[in-house]
């Protein structure tokens, strides 16, 4: 299967579980592949049919638009360089989730999440440490007597009590002992903040793309750089994200415009184009337009706002 078809399975798998999905367009020069919402659930996907070619790099950037946008990072890959990759398991490279299409399908058509993970060693499961502490405690069931039970150590159970992944074998010799499931299942979605920063920063900007974002942090504006997106910088506040493009010319913009403005929806957050000259149109493609000598008669970000709603329409 090459990488395409994992696309349109992945799309498939999403579509039928009920998320709205973004266009299926080129994503050669995009980090992401499918974004996907469903209520309150919202996914940045990448798709690799061999997951060991997405490096740092591009977890930094994937996990930086889910930390802005308050969506899940995922990789959705079929094998790496050593063999395929095992369904019902939950993988991760540089902190973001892994997951086959076959786990994929199972977790959003079958209702069966993961409860298995791979670390370095092997795969592994967490067992709810809280309830192994009280079934002890109920049962007057020492560190000692149980370590021995599992053939690990005093200090291994401590820490498999608080949240220490377990092998398989261990943890199925901890449950028949004590008479209870006590392995959790995995959320492959859990949101976890980007330890690092974007790759590129602001300074990477001159001329009219300078003078654009220098107006909007006079504003009061925070500007986080989008790398490797269709549009070009996150412009934000405690209430607003704006998916921000920065264009010398409107003229040519109809087909980025329409990605920014179909991942917009999906987002469902507002969008918008800055251009250093604007001749006719205000809309391209569902994209506001704002000129940038229009932008620098602006004195508050409560204009900006009222000039992207009316060139919505």
């Amino acid at each position: 299967m090459n990488r395409q078809q994992l696309i349109e399975e992945v799309r498939t798998v999403l579509g039928k579980s009920g998320f709205y999905l973004s266009d299926n367009y080129d994503t050669r020069l995009i980090c992401f592949d499918i974004v996907a919402r469903r209520d309150d659930v919202l996914l940045i996907v990448k798709i690799l049919t061999n997951v060991d070619s997405f490096n740092q790099n591009n977890a930094v950037q994937l996990r930086m638009i889910a930390d802005t946008l308050g969506a899940s990072a995922l990789l959705v890959g079929a094998r790496t360089g050593a063999g395929r990759l095992e369904d019902g398991v939950m993988y991760s490279r540089f902190s973001v989730g892994i997951l086959t299409p076959g786990t994929l399908t199972e977790f959003f058509l079958e209702g069966v999440p993961p409860f298995v993970f791979s670390a370095p060693g092997g795969l592994y499961v967490r067992m709810d440490g809280e309830l192994i502490r009280a079934i002890r405690d109920k049962k007057r069931i020492s560190l000692g007597g149980l370590a021995e039970i599992a053939g690990v150590s005093r200090r291994t159970i401590q820490m498999y009590e608080g949240g220490m992944g377990a092998t398989i074998d261990v943890a199925m010799r901890i449950e028949e002992f004590l008479g209870q499931p006590l392995v959790m299942t995995i959320d492959p979605f859990s949101y976890t903040e980007p330890s690092e920063g974007p790759v590129l920063g602001l300074e990477t900007y001159d001329g009219f793309k300078k003078d654009v974002l220098d107006h909007l942090g006079m504003l009061g504006y925070s500007l986080v750089p989008a790398t490797r997106c269709p549009f070009d910088v996150f412009t934000k506040d405690r209430r607003t994200v704006l998916l921000t493009g920065l264009d010398k010319v409107a003229k040519p913009l109809k087909r980025k415009a329409a990605i920014v403005a179909n991942i917009s929806k999906v987002v469902e957050k507002d969008s918008v184009i800055f251009v250093d000259e604007i001749r006719v149109k205000l809309n391209i493609a569902g994209t506001p337009i704002i000129g940038s000598k229009e932008l620098k008669k602006v004195k508050d970000r409560e204009k900006i706002l009222e000039l992207i709603a009316e060139r919505k329409k």
